[in-house]
């Protein structure tokens, strides 16, 4: 597993978030893009491989205020185009889980309850239309007390290359660490015994390293 196979992950995520919206989006050797306005908090466009050239890649998206790129491999300079770094991250994989029980009460998300996971994640930006692909699964840790944690995942690749990504997790009560171990295991058995893959940045990613995930490169988001 490497930075690409992250990033080829979270270009899916962002394909199944924009065309949820009703977005159109292509995906070409190198990159993937829509060529209108993201979702809020999702990029426009996101590299597949290092060296795309900057020109082909703000041709394939509203270069105008408001855009923003995701730079997987943080090799581009937007700065001359009139973008500044929204933030720096690092790219995470791990290792198939081992089979095991999680500590939280997690829940599967169905379209009936997603307006809970919408609340507890502080966004209605994920539409319900993302639950129809079978490798998607939205997560919900809630006990008595009310929602603990929230998380996405999906699946993506093919054969041996299958790794499913894990996103949007959010710790609203209790042990960071705790949520991202359970993580890997509810991964395994929701989607299958496939490695995981996913990014964050400064404090968040002390968690997912102390429960075995490993950094394997820097991305950058560029916003205009």
């Amino acid at each position: 597993m490497d930075a690409s196979s992250a990033a080829a992950n979270n270009a899916a995520w962002c394909d199944l978030v924009c065309r949820a919206a009703g977005l159109p989006t292509q995906t070409r050797a190198g990159l993937w893009s829509t060529p209108t306005r993201s979702p809020e908090a999702y990029p426009d466009g996101v590299t597949l491989r290092p060296g795309v050239p900057a020109q082909e890649v703000l041709g394939s998206v509203d270069d105008s205020a408001g855009a923003s790129v995701k730079d997987s491999f943080a090799d581009l300079d937007l700065a001359p185009h009139g973008y500044t770094v929204l933030f720096e991250a690092r790219w995470l994989v791990r290792a198939v889980a081992r089979p095991g029980t999680p500590l939280l009460p997690w829940r599967s998300i169905e379209a009936t309850t997603l307006p809970r996971w919408w609340a507890a994640h502080g966004s209605r930006v994920v539409g319900a239309a993302v639950l129809d692909d079978p490798g998607v699964r939205l997560l919900l840790a809630e006990d008595d007390e009310g929602p603990v944690a929230v998380a996405a995942l999906n699946r993506s690749g093919d054969g041996p290359r299958t790794v499913v990504g894990v996103s949007n997790v959010r710790v609203l009560r209790g042990d960071p660490e705790t949520v991202w171990a359970d993580l890997a295991v509810v991964a395994r058995q929701e989607l299958g015994p496939h490695p995981l893959v996913g990014y964050e940045s400064g404090a968040d990613l002390a968690p997912p390293i102390a429960t075995g995930f490993a950094t394997v490169g820097p991305l950058r988001v560029w916003i205009r």
